[in-house]
């Protein structure tokens, strides 16, 4: 097989494939669009609450996180599908195996957004 010489253009055009991955999560994946609304929320108490930028950082992450696991989870449930598109117990289990993951990435995230904002809140009520 041939080595392609490296493309500026290439890499800028494999931005739209990523691009329309998040389109394509966002528009067929419900459970995305409850992260992205949970993302809007979090992110408008952010400035209110103005948290520190460390604060910041944990909560930039512990989205990353959940979309990640989101993203993975729907390419692996889809590829899933398509390899074995009649009920099987082992893509059950890898399909459950992968929304296991979003489980374990949005629980986190729901503990870094707690440990961040239950003190502010608490101060705010003061």
């Amino acid at each position: 097989m041939k080595e392609e010489k490296f493309s500026i253009a290439k890499r800028l055009k494999s931005f739209t494939y990523a691009f329309n991955g998040l389109r394509i999560l966002l528009r067929e994946e419900h459970n995305s669009r409850i992260h992205l609304f949970a993302t809007v929320c979090v992110v408008v108490a952010g400035v209110i609450f103005r948290i520190s930028q460390l604060e910041w950082v944990a909560v930039v992450f512990a989205i990353g996180l959940v979309f990640g696991g989101e993203i993975f989870n729907s390419a692996i449930e889809d590829l899933a599908d398509v390899i074995c598109p009649e009920r099987d117990e082992r893509i059950k289990k890898v399909k459950d195996l992968s929304a296991a993951a979003v489980l374990v990435s949005a629980f986190t995230a729901l503990i870094i957004g707690l440990i961040i904002f239950i003190p502010k809140v608490v101060d705010f009520c003061q």
